[in-house]
């Protein structure tokens, strides 16, 4: 597909978080809208809400009714929300949340149809969109539940620097150990994996893997489930043909930078994987929803209030999310092409 037909969906998040400044901000950007054709699924009374503050009074978005309407080199926006609606910088809000769901639900229908090849969120207020409809801790579930039918989806942070994927995601820390079994952990390397494979076109990913308990349990005296657990599934999944290594001490680890000598590090629970990541990737940081036959991406920071309205957030972040959304795209596209016209086999013949 030439990048002028490539269609990315970007929903609006929390309207009074920081969502439309790194939106717009990054759109102003002429060599992204010569990459794709970008729909945002939002509200132009928002956006012209916004453009006096964020000094971006030349943006006229080109409002459409489908997503097949969308032009080349525009900012296309399709309106889900009624004109009414309030913005409230900076506060966290019940119409703010349902403001972002609709978002959500209409750019769902349209990647669902095809209508869509990608999808790039911005940030949502986990407390304020929860409803009847979306009762989830965050994006990432809700599509495992809209596109993963016969697959589950892995949470997976991308920087130029470090890719990092984690096993039991927006779960309470208290519940970690319990989540984690053998058969969760060779689900999630097998996902990560393919998407190295895939979304990456990494031959043959070295994937390392974290321990759960200080020091990775110290051979079982500071816990057991380095040797109960992670050890034998491991083990099952190089008999997959993984390479996978560990597990490793998640201090040592990423103090010696040992994440440089490999494609990918999988991190056993949210913080263990998040902080180092941010760490070392704050503002360039992607988040990808990896494991779905769909694309999603999004920027790794949340709604930040703090900067709300204040043209201070940076689109760094925001613009990587989309830049990757274009490349996983783009990479699935040749890996089918490849796929579906292999190199023919023959045998040599002797003289």
């Amino acid at each position: 597909m030439k990048p002028d037909k490539l269609r990315i969906g970007i929903t609006h998040g929390d309207i009074n978080g920081i969502g439309y400044e790194v939106i717009l901000k990054s759109l102003t950007d002429k060599r992204i809208l010569n990459m794709f054709i970008p729909i945002i699924y939002g509200s132009s009374k928002i956006v012209g809400y916004y453009k006096n503050p964020l000094d971006l009074r030349a943006i006229n978005p080109n409002v459409i009714n489908s997503a097949e309407q969308a032009v080349t080199r525009r900012i296309n926006l399709i309106n889900c929300v009624d004109d009414d609606i309030k913005v409230e910088i900076g506060q966290s809000t019940p119409e703010a949340g349902q403001a972002a769901l609709a978002s959500l639900e209409r750019a769902t229908e349209d990647l669902k149809k095809g209508s869509i090849h990608a999808l790039v969120t911005a940030p949502i207020n986990k407390n304020n969109i929860q409803s009847d409809t979306f009762n989830f801790p965050g994006h990432t579930e809700y599509l495992e539940e809209k596109f993963g039918e016969n697959s589950s989806a892995l949470m997976m942070l991308v920087s130029d620097r470090i890719r990092i994927a984690v096993v039991t995601g927006h779960v309470p820390i208290n519940k970690v150990s319990e989540k984690i079994t053998e058969e969760l952990i060779v689900n999630k390397l097998t996902i990560l994996n393919e998407s190295l494979k895939k979304d990456f076109t990494i031959i043959r990913p070295r994937i390392a893997v974290l321990g759960l308990n200080p020091h990775a349990g110290d051979g079982g005296i500071i816990g057991d489930e380095e040797q109960r657990v992670i050890l034998p599934a491991l083990r099952k999944a190089e008999e997959k043909g993984i390479m996978c290594f560990g597990p490793y001490p998640a201090d040592g680890f990423f103090g010696a930078e040992s994440y440089r000598k490999f494609d990918a590090v999988l991190a056993m629970y949210h913080d263990q994987g998040l902080i180092p990541f941010k760490t070392i990737s704050m503002e360039t940081g992607v988040n990808f929803t990896a494991g779905l036959p769909i694309i999603r991406t999004s920027p790794d920071h949340g709604t930040a209030y703090d900067l709300a309205g204040k043209n201070l957030a940076s689109e760094i972040s925001f613009q990587q999310a989309l830049y990757l959304a274009c490349d996983v795209y783009k990479n699935r596209q040749l890996n089918e092409e490849i796929s579906a016209n292999p190199l023919p086999i023959t045998e040599d013949k002797k003289n």
